[in-house]
Parts: structure tokens; C-alpha cells; sequence
């Protein structure tokens, strides 16, 4: 159930099983953004679940599009955006309802830093495309339609890569963006968090060299 960028999409109902990270608050109630961190519960990104776990496929009580998690920790949440601007686009937003950047708290603030370094190097990973962009809006004024806050993370093939169907890429605002073919998005999905995983044992591998 990814939202789309322009992220107008029925949201889930949030499983009664999963407590969330968050208290509730006004907006949650209709925020897609509260309703993904609801119903996907955190796991292990050193040791992800198989594709075919409840973490990553929980039962829900209607049908709705479907979202393709690559990261879930106890604050963030990420998952494929459902327009994607170029093949493997990433959104990551911490679980609680936080509507801009200076919202977060320091602890999800700290940990948004450390993975958006990490989704970046998996993402290049899966993809084989090595320039990506970072982006990240606050406010109607700037851009941000979900206010709920999130980073963007894409990937920018050089031009003559963008030739091809596999790394079709556009601009904000510019072009006709399609959603993801969900077969394809599952296969890429499991690619980004197998090759998370790999990042952070090579960090930890790194840090006991130290």
C-alpha cells in the first residue's frame, strides 16, 4: 500500500496486533504515512525477514495497493514510493507522525542520519546506478504533500542509461510518472534490504578493525 509521491492513496487499517512507536495524535487518523508505520512492524535490517513473512506481508482487512518495505526499525519506517521518479526511489520517514524535519525527535533525527547513508549505499547496490539524489521537503510551500516528514532518496542514471525501460528516471514536477509494477517492486524490495544488510556487517566488520 506504498502512497504515492503526489501520495493520494487509501491508506491501510493499522493492525491491532502492532503497537506503534507513537501515540496517537489528530492527524493520524488520515496521515498513509502513520497507517504503513501502523501496520508494518519493526525487525532486524542486519537479518531481514523472507519476502513471505507477516513482517513484511500482514493481513489486512481490505484490499489496497500494495507497499514494499526496505527498512523498519523501532523509529523509521522506508518503502518504495509508488510513483518512483527513477527505479529503486526509497522514501524513509520516522513512525511517528512528525510533519517536518525539526519535528523529530533527536533520537529519530540521529538515526535518519545514519540510515539515510545506508539506504543510499544499497540502493546504489541494488540498482548498479552509482548518483543518486537525497531530498527532502518541509511545508506546502516547499513542495511537501504528505506532511508527514520523509526523505527521498533516487537514483539518477546518466543519461544514456535513462534509455532504457529499467532506468527510466524524471524530475520533480516534470514528466509522466508511472507506479511500480509489483512483481518487479517485490523483486527490488528484497534486493534493497538484502543489500542493506550487507552495509551494515560491512560497517560492523569495519568498526572491529578499529
Amino acid at each position: 500500500m506504498a502512497p504515492k509521491t503526489s501520495d493520494s492513496s487509501l491508506p491501510p487499517v493499522p493492525s491491532p496486533d502492532f503497537d506503534r512507536a507513537s501515540s496517537a495524535g489528530p492527524d493520524d487518523a488520515i496521515c498513509p504515512f502513520c497507517h504503513i508505520s501502523a501496520v508494518f512492524p519493526p525487525y532486524n535490517p542486519a537479518a531481514p525477514p523472507p519476502p513471505s513473512s507477516a513482517e513484511l506481508n500482514p493481513s489486512l482487512t481490505f484490499p489496497q495497493p500494495s507497499t514494499f518495505i526496505i527498512l523498519s526499525t523501532p523509529h523509521l519506517i522506508g518503502f518504495l514510493d509508488i510513483m518512483p521518479l527513477a527505479a529503486g526511489h526509497i522514501l524513509l520517514c520516522p513512525r511517528p507522525h512528525r510533519p517536518k524535519l525539526t519535528d523529530a525527535a533527536p533520537a529519530e533525527a540521529a538515526e535518519l542520519g545514519r540510515y539515510l547513508r545506508v539506504v543510499s549505499a544499497a540502493v546504489v547496490r541494488a540498482t548498479g546506478v552509482g548518483d543518486w539524489n537525497v531530498v527532502q521537503n518541509n511545508g506546502a510551500a516547499a513542495a511537501q504533500v504528505v506532511p508527514h516528514m520523509h526523505f527521498h532518496v533516487i537514483p539518477r542514471p546518466e543519461l544514456r542509461d535513462q534509455r532504457s525501460e529499467r532506468f527510466t528516471a524524471t524530475m520533480f514536477g516534470r514528466g509522466q510518472r508511472d507506479e511500480l509494477d509489483e512483481e518487479e517492486a517485490a523483486e527490488l524490495a528484497q534486493r534493497v534490504r538484502v543489500a542493506i544488510a550487507e552495509v551494515l556487517r560491512a560497517d560492523e566488520e569495519g568498526c572491529a578493525k578499529l
